[in-house]
């Protein structure tokens, strides 16, 4: 069989492996959406590099939009193969492929209206709403650690990675000419330690592993250290200069554990009393599905959760679904906390809160998770003193603040304790992907000081013979 790497090659978005066996059956890893490219980002994301038509089966790992953004657009394409994944994934691609598709309707209108202005052609979105809903039709949501059969030669197995709700491990066995090969792709691997969900399992021996790299040379700080450096930031912000703290942050998983932190605060009497809005509407149909899926949480989280029956509420906590309220927080006057997707920065309402608010130095950004390169989140965090955002510069007056230990993704020393449960000298092949290039052979350097072997930094459109 061979695995050609489509996108997260050498780069964190767009993650997309296709497996093609000997039988010819096309098995695709997941389906991304690269993100953070300007306008080269709408050509990568419409040149699949493969008929959708003849795909089979999506295996998808969890639902952030880097590895499941581009499902409906295959669809509209042709794909009606079955995409399997958790339930927890099932339930959260409902709402956020839906969302996706809402955001792309809206900016193409914002966005023709500039293309008219100039006489360009109009352009359309990817897909639409009603591509995002047609499509979750072919969605097969598996229980956690249930072999799954597909057909009767390929079988999957789901094993938590901690990373976000319904994440997990693809343990793939394929039989061709009597042999089983044992594939394990990790997608995104999760702290150790979660506020709020169960921890990574030890997933089956693999004889060919595909792991991300996002982190691969970096260390987080304490996470315990990070919630209390949220407490002091929100202080320092809204008391001591009485400004605004935004906070641009994925509206599933960094939100719900910011608002779970601030709970906290708020049950111990910490939390000043100012004003908090989730303004995004994903995040609140999110924490509603968060709450359908408690096998997901921790033991801390599932004992909070029996003394606090609402841990993601609190007074003076309020969630935005109205683009109307959304727009009202402009002249909202006294000291807040917003917190608003995208994590990058890159769509959504949060580029609307930078615009009212990156120019004054009272307020404070805080960066809470990974920003790729390419994005307006890495510009404002590598510290430029000013940003286009919707085409107008604005200067970069508001402090600057970063806290990556919220990030989902696990650091380079958590990611080899991850990849620990493998005897090392039984994989055949390791291919490292999901990171930037640089990134990624640093985290190779490492690896192979701890031992392992056979390692690949595959680009993109190569492919191999596994």
């Amino acid at each position: 069989m061979k695995i050609k790497f489509i996108g997260a090659a050498r780069e964190v978005t767009g993650s997309k492996h296709l497996i093609t066996t000997d039988s010819g059956k096309k098995i695709l890893l997941d389906c991304g959406m690269f993100q953070g490219k300007g306008l080269e980002t709408d050509s990568m994301n419409r040149d699949l590099m493969f008929d959708p038509s003849q795909i089979d089966h999506i295996i998808l790992t969890h639902a952030h939009i880097d590895h499941a953004g581009l499902i409906p657009y295959a669809f509209k394409l042709g794909f009606r193969g079955s995409v399997i994944c958790t339930n927890g994934t099932r339930d959260l691609c409902a709402i956020m492929l839906a969302d996706s598709a809402f955001i792309q309707e809206h900016d193409t209108i914002t966005f023709n209206k500039r293309r008219t202005k100039k006489g360009l052609p109009q352009v359309t979105p990817l897909y639409t709403q009603e591509d995002a809903k047609a499509c979750m039709g072919l969605f097969i949501g598996v229980p956690d650690e249930m072999k799954f059969r597909i057909d009767e030669n390929i079988k999957v197995k789901f094993t938590n990675t901690g990373h976000m709700l319904g994440s997990g491990v693809a343990n793939i066995e394929i039989t061709e000419n009597g042999k089983i090969k044992r594939i394990a792709y990790t997608g995104d691997i999760g702290r150790p330690v979660d506020q709020i969900l169960a921890n990574p399992q030890p997933f089956p021996q693999a004889d060919i592993l595909i792991t991300e790299s996002t982190y691969g040379d970096r260390l987080h700080q304490d996470p315990k250290e990070a919630v209390e450096d949220l407490l002091k930031i929100v202080v320092d912000t809204c008391v001591n200069k009485g400004g605004k703290l935004i906070i641009p942050a994925f509206s599933v998983g960094r939100t719900q554990e910011i608002v779970f932190s601030l709970n906290n605060f708020f049950n111990q009497g910490r939390l000043p009393k100012i004003d908090i809005f989730v303004d995004s509407p994903l995040a609140v149909n999110a924490t509603a599905v968060f709450r359908m899926h408690p096998e997901c949480f921790n033991k801390n989280f599932s004992d909070v959760m029996e003394k606090d029956p609402d841990p993601f509420g609190f007074d003076n906590l309020y969630y935005i679904n109205k683009v109307e309220d959304s727009k009202k927080l402009n002249d909202h006057k006294n000291p807040c906390v917003i917190i608003s997707a995208s994590g990058m920065m890159e769509a959504g309402r949060v580029k609307h809160h930078l615009v009212n608010n990156i120019s004054d130095p009272k307020n404070t950004i805080l960066i809470v998770g990974y920003c790729a390169p390419t994005t307006l989140g890495a510009r404002i965090g590598r510290g430029e003193k000013e940003v286009s955002i919707f085409g107008t510069v604005y200067p970069v007056k508001a402090e600057v603040k970063k806290i990556e230990s919220f990030s989902g993704h696990a650091d380079y020393k958590e990611l080899i304790s991850f990849l620990g449960c493998q005897d090392k000298k039984a994989l055949s092949k390791m291919f490292i992907v999901h990171g930037e290039y640089e990134t990624q052979k640093k985290y190779v350097s490492t690896l192979l000081n701890e031992g392992f072997i056979n390692i690949e930094i595959p680009a993109k459109g190569q492919e191999y013979e596994i």
